[in-house]
């Protein structure tokens, strides 16, 4: 399964995928235990969930000792923008200044997020010049 056509994570699943980007590959019982003071679920849950990730491709499972070891397939980021494609495509009808505006409208933001949206915006806006001029 190439990566562009991994499914979409469900919520569980990102939260799993969250303690694998935060710790890297880990034991069950470690996942497991960095969810529980958040969530409570049970460690033949935690596993379950690990277990279809795997099947859809979304983790990799080593099995070469007695306990499994999980590791996230893609990295954070590759994630995220699959998830913001999808959300664009589905809920913005392919237009990134709505989505933008609603999340930029929906939580305050910091000093320091702002500028490095507005240092984004001017390296965006210098590319397309540049693509311009050519």
């Amino acid at each position: 399964m190439s990566k562009k056509s991994l499914p979409r994570p469900t919520r569980a699943e990102l939260e799993l995928l969250r303690v694998l980007w935060e710790r890297g590959p880990s034991l069950v019982r470690e996942i497991h235990e960095s969810l529980r003071p958040q969530k409570e679920t049970g460690y033949t849950t935690t596993l379950k969930i690990l277990q279809k990730m795997a099947e859809k491709g979304l983790v990799a499972r080593d099995e070469s000792q007695r306990s499994h070891v999980y590791r996230a397939v893609l990295q954070a980021e590759q994630t995220q923008r699959q998830l913001v494609r999808d959300l664009l495509r589905r809920a913005f009808g392919g237009a990134p200044a709505k989505l933008v505006v609603q999340a930029l409208s929906e939580e305050a933001i910091s000093t320091e997020e702002l500028a490095e949206i507005r240092r984004l915006l001017d390296q965006l806006e210098a590319r397309q010049s540049r693509k311009g001029a050519k």
